[in-house]
């Protein structure tokens, strides 16, 4: 009776999600089912999720594309989840209601799970070759087994209002936290009288705070990222200090957009689009947010992102590795198979990639002569000092963790202040205890690595300066 109450209250939450959910493909004929399978007219139905709403319109094209295409018979259907895609694909999957095929955001949580079903005996030697030197250990592949293969690689960058900057007198992006904290003021004394403010991130979720200060504090130490310190093996949100006394000044200085405590990405990208915020950091599916999503005529460009001293000791981070991957419990995984693989196809990556949706990470696709021309891309092309990071157990550690996570209580200090010392000693104890429960369940084979150098990372995705 209690595992059928509990079925039954996931199923409603899981519909309130998809009631969230910001568009779906509606090509299926039977699409008001939300079920895979086989629809009246003999295809089969596959179910696919996604948070990206950036390449919507283009994903839902190429999907039409295949819907009306494909000779086996396979017709998908595509759902463009809202913000809290996490929730609902546990609630999915703990309702037995998961889709065929998913976007992996989070790959050691999905494949501890047993969400993902392996793909290496789908794969003809020829995709094998192909994908060979993209794939990284704990973020496609685990124990010698293919989950999920690469696409893209989110760029990070400073997305900055170039007309906004010289109203405000401002000639450069900022190089240090310092000149963004001092230009984000300058604008906003500048600004305000029409509504705009220096600077913003959507602190709605607790991605807020990690958006506005991951990429910087890759950049601004050679020791690790999301507070895991790689040569130790142990968490280290120090690395964190500087970035979020410089964020807690600009909410002090009045120079963040109002409301932005309460602000989600999509709501920050239209007000951007309207002129209303100098600056806020984010990643590559930006220049087409502006020409799909929010179309816009403001003069902008993305720039590095600031670092503590203004010098770059470590990486700028690239978000990369994990893409679409397969429901470990579909019923149709060899249906599945055939749309990931047209998705992986090297045709429809390399239009992805021109038409500027995002950074490819695939070599075939990168080779080719042909680069993206959408408006805004170039500030995003990789540099040398941009890189992928190895995976880290950050994710698997949150899962033992008692208490707040790390960029909530960092943004807690941004809007409300107290003992930084205090909130960053307070991580670390709890983060460390949680990930010695973690390699103690066996959930993880990350260990310290000595001779550990983000810098020595640079250079593999280009050789330009």
């Amino acid at each position: 009776m209690v595992k059928k109450w509990m079925v039954t209250t996931l199923s409603a939450l899981l519909a309130l999600s998809l009631a969230g959910c910001s568009a779906d493909s509606g090509t299926s004929a039977n699409s008001e089912s939300g079920t895979s399978g086989e629809n009246a007219g003999g295809k089969t139905k596959i179910i696919y999720w996604t948070p990206d709403r950036h390449d919507a319109d283009f994903m839902k094209s190429k999907i039409d594309e295949f819907n009306q295409t494909n000779k086996d018979n396979i017709e998908v259907e595509m759902t463009v989840m809202g913000d809290n895609y996490p929730q609902a694909v546990d609630i999915a999957f703990a309702s037995k209601q998961a889709p065929d095929v998913l976007q992996v955001n989070d790959f050691q949580t999905y494949y501890q799970k047993g969400y993902l079903a392996p793909i290496d005996g789908y794969m003809s030697d020829e995709m094998k070759a192909v994908f060979k030197d993209s794939l990284i250990e704990n973020k496609n592949t685990i124990d010698g087994k293919i989950y999920s293969l690469p696409n893209t690689g989110q760029v990070w960058r400073l997305v900055y209002n170039k007309d906004i900057f010289k109203k405000a007198g401002i000639e450069s992006p900022p190089k240090t936290l310092a000149e963004m904290v001092a230009d984000a003021k300058k604008i906003t004394e500048v600004g305000k009288s029409e509504g705009i403010y220096g600077f913003a991130s959507p602190f709605k979720s607790s991605s807020g705070f990690w958006r506005a200060a991951n990429t910087i504090a890759g950049a601004s130490n050679n020791v690790g990222i999301d507070g895991y310190n790689y040569k130790t093996g142990q968490f280290d949100f120090g690395m964190y200090k500087d970035i979020a006394m410089a964020l807690r000044q600009m909410n002090q200085d009045g120079s963040m957009l109002p409301g932005v405590e309460s602000l989600d990405i999509d709501p920050l990208r239209a007000q951007f689009a309207q002129g209303k915020i100098g600056m806020y950091i984010n990643h590559s599916g930006e220049p087409g947010v502006y020409k799909d999503q929010f179309p816009t005529k403001e003069n902008w460009a993305a720039a590095p992102v600031p670092t503590n001293d203004g010098t770059i000791k470590g990486a700028s981070q690239v978000i990369g590795g994990s893409y679409i991957g397969i429901n470990a419990d579909s019923a149709n995984k060899e249906a599945a198979w055939k749309f990931m693989e047209y998705v992986y196809s090297t045709d429809l990556q390399s239009e992805y990639y021109e038409k500027g949706y995002g950074i490819s990470l695939i070599p075939a696709v990168l080779s080719s002569d042909k680069k993206p021309s959408i408006p805004g891309i170039e500030g995003f092309l990789p540099k040398r000092y941009d890189a992928i990071f190895p995976a880290n157990p950050s994710v698997m550690t949150e899962s033992s963790l008692e208490g707040t996570k790390w960029s909530e209580a960092f943004s807690i200090f941004v809007f409300t202040g107290g003992d930084l010392d205090a909130v960053i000693k307070d991580l670390d104890t709890r983060y460390n205890a949680a990930l010695e429960k973690t390699k103690a369940a066996g959930l993880t084979n990350i260990t310290a690595d000595p001779s550990f150098d983000s810098s020595k990372l640079q250079g593999k995705l280009s050789t330009e300066d």
